[in-house]
């Protein structure tokens, strides 16, 4: 996935921890871990693929819980402060 320098402020690091019912035993749960780049608050990529899973896939979706995090921050750009020449 290529990312251009304006998108920068919509895409997050998205990870979302997925529990879902074993198949053959349901009450038992499994833990399956997701993670890629999606916008928030919408997460149309993680939105998809719970799509996929609930008409492909035999374990049933139990819990999904999402957590994500800016790529930039406005906290982390500043000024810089003094200037260093090189030869």
């Amino acid at each position: 996935m290529q990312i251009n320098a304006r998108d920068l402020y919509r895409y997050r690091l998205t990870t979302a921890e997925i529990l879902y019912r074993f198949p053959d035993f349901p009450g038992l749960l499994q833990s399956y871990l997701w993670q890629d780049m999606d916008i928030a608050p919408d997460f149309p990529r993680l939105t998809r693929f719970l799509h996929y899973w609930e008409r492909n896939l035999d374990g049933k979706l139990h819990t999904v819980r999402i957590a994500n995090a800016e790529l930039v921050r406005t906290q982390e750009l500043g000024y810089a402060t003094h200037d260093l020449p090189l030869h």
